[in-house]
């Protein structure tokens, strides 16, 4: 289907293939009176105002809260925000992901079959282009100004538009090069000379942005200029055909010299400070030392369908209450495959059960229980006095406690709700791997989905879900992801009461990225990379996941391919994972499979030019100084 930029935006953005004036940017995404000279511009307090409106457009995606003139035409609003885009492009088309929707071209991404005319590839080039044609014309007009702060700005406005860049790189290819407002039709510019673009911004501007750590929360400074330019030399080899590890090295120490940290506060005191980053109150219960951009979000003040809104939504379907989420329903669309979930290592379910005590009289039985209704009993295991526990796979079915397979000592659940009656009802369960707990003096129990793994970054929900999927459209086929949740440190939902949007802020690059960068730029030959401090690095990320240091590894332990699985247990569903496979030589090749790669059940290879995302048809067909890439 065609799509265009609403308020004819494909005649507006002629930044990145299509003309554009300074009086259509009046059509801003945000607020079309934002984008004048005698308004915005006259000041650095109205300069700055504009500024928030370039972090904002990657943030929203029309000029009335959630839905209501959109941005771009022809798709669900909600579907056009940056960060799900790129989860779509970047996530969707990977092992990490699969979405039970049968959207037009959506199902496409997830089996590598999209066409040129894919409704999301060209909505996402068109959210870009918008991006670099904002940038520009702030960057114009913000240069009018004479206070020394609007250098800062517009620094900050030539961050965004290298960012927006950045993407264009590597989600197209070969796209215009447009640095001013022109009403001239732009001719196509080579990966190379477009990253040779973004490589001189960031080094141009690394001295004119706020120093680390001095600007206010949300907006950019020097670091995050250090941190893509580490991004953008880890994929120099790729995109260039040149490496520079080297230079990934240097501005990789800058990024882990600098002033940021990544969180070590169990702020739930849950035993693990990974989950904090993606908690409502992840802007101020540590994890906000870590990030080093962000799309900030409120459930009040900026609401949209995308964004994190999307991530927390979208995951919960099946058995799973919305309401331990901080929202009022779920979508049933995500879920992960087996690949990632088998990225975390599996403990012993015996290993863990002898780890609980001294096996005891009392156990479960029923067609739920590995041994069924004849038994012999599942012992469990005694953790204190009259306290039980067990680890345990169940089948869909029944069970109850029984002491040493007596029959006349046994408890069920009459009402459902947690407590036992002697004799009482058989308790329903479902498939899953869980841990059971029975208490004999209060005669309670608890039974709870678990993942067998001392990684506390795998973020599953099991409970009657398969690990296998069978059919992508059934919301329990494939584990649930719950690494985003609209609850903060403290228990409590986000700020909208209602529960329809979320205000968990969604880092775009984290110091823990920049540790895998050093780590992998070391790892292929970067000058002045060190596999001690590589080595040190990662470990602050497994002691972090693990809650201590016994899942450490030494130096001999890191390759890229460990390098790899680690970049997917750190940073899954944050926009990176086809980027890495790329880089790899894995996305397209059948050197690694997973479900449904190629659209095959079993995973299959794909031909090499879907490494790149077709431009947009329209744009072709506006300007004859483009050529669609390969394979479109």
């Amino acid at each position: 289907m065609k799509k265009e930029l609403k308020h004819l935006m494909a005649l507006m953005v002629l930044a990145l293939g299509l003309v554009s004036c300074h009086d259509d940017l009046d059509q801003s995404p945000i607020d079309p009176d934002s984008f004048t000279e005698e308004d915005v511009f006259a000041n650095a307090i109205e300069a700055k105002g504009a500024l928030a409106k370039l972090y904002a457009s990657l943030a929203l995606t029309g000029q009335q809260g959630p839905s209501g003139q959109a941005d771009i035409a022809d798709i669900d609003e909600g579907f056009s925000q940056y960060s799900r885009m790129l989860f779509n492009l970047n996530e969707l088309t990977t092992d990490h992901a699969v979405v039970g929707w049968g959207d037009a071209g959506l199902p496409d991404l997830h089996g590598q079959y999209w066409s040129g005319g894919n409704d999301f590839t060209e909505a996402m080039y068109y959210r870009l282009a918008q991006e670099v044609s904002f940038c520009n014309s702030f960057i114009e007009n913000a240069s009018a100004l004479s206070e020394i702060e609007v250098q800062t700005f517009i620094a900050e406005a030539r961050f965004l538009r290298a960012f927006a860049y950045y993407n264009l790189i590597d989600l197209y290819g070969n796209v215009p090069l447009v640095t001013e407002v022109s009403t001239d039709l732009p001719q196509q510019a080579s990966r190379i000379e477009l990253f040779n673009f973004v490589e001189s911004e960031l080094l141009e501007i690394q001295n004119i942005l706020s120093q680390s750590g001095s600007n206010e929360y949300g907006r950019v400074d020097e670091v995050a200029a250090w941190a893509l330019l580490s991004k953008l030399y880890l994929n120099a080899e790729v995109w260039t055909g040149t490496s520079r590890y080297t230079d990934c090295v240097t501005y990789s120490n800058n990024v882990i010299n600098s002033t940021y940290s990544i969180n070590t506060n169990d702020a739930n005191g849950n035993g693990t400070a990974y989950d904090e980053l993606f908690l409502a109150d992840n802007d101020t219960n540590g994890a906000q030392n870590e990030f080093i951009f962000t799309l900030n979000f409120d459930g009040l003040r900026s609401q949209t369908y995308g964004g994190s809104t999307f991530l927390v939504h979208a995951a919960i379907g099946g058995a799973m209450d919305a309401t331990e989420f901080g929202v009022n329903g779920g979508w049933a669309g995500l879920r992960t495959t087996k690949s990632l979930v088998e990225k975390f290592p599996q403990l012993s379910i015996a290993d863990l059960n002898n780890a609980l005590g001294t096996q005891s009289d009392w156990g479960i039985v029923g067609d739920g229980t590995p041994n069924g209704w004849t038994g012999p009993d599942t012992e469990m295991y005694q953790t204190g006095t009259n306290q039980y526990a067990l680890y345990t796979e169940l089948t869909d079915g029944f069970l109850k406690f029984r002491f040493n397979e007596d029959w006349g000592n046994n408890y069920g659940d009459n009402g459902a709700d947690g407590s036992l009656e002697s004799g009482g009802e058989n308790i329903a369960v479902t498939a899953g791997t869980y841990y059971i707990t029975l208490d004999l003096d209060a005669l309670t129990y608890s039974i709870t989905s678990f993942t067998p793994t001392s990684d506390q970054r795998a973020m599953f929900y099991a409970d009657g879900q398969n690990l296998e999927i069978e059919d992508i459209s059934e919301f329990t086929d494939g584990y649930a992801v719950t690494k985003f949740k609209n609850i903060d440190s403290n228990g409590d939902q986000g700020v909208d009461s209602g529960g329809d949007f979320v205000d968990t802020d969604l880092p775009l690059i984290r110091l823990a990225e920049i540790y895998l960068n050093y780590a992998e730029a070391t790892l292929r030959g970067g000058g002045g990379g060190d596999l001690n401090l590589a080595t040190t690095k990662i470990n602050e990320l497994i002691e972090r996941a693990n809650g201590g240091p016994g899942a450490n590894v030494s130096s001999g332990d890191i390759t890229l391919d460990f390098i790899l699985d680690e970049r997917s247990r750190e940073l899954y569903w944050e926009g990176q994972r086809r980027t890495d496979l790329i880089r790899y030589n894995y996305f397209t090749t059948d050197a690694y499979l997973w479900p449904f790669k190629g659209n095959s059940p079993q995973g299959t290879s794909v031909a090499n030019y879907r490494n790149l995302f077709p431009l947009p048809n329209s744009i072709i067909t506006v300007n004859p100084n483009l050529s669609q890439n390969e394979g479109y």
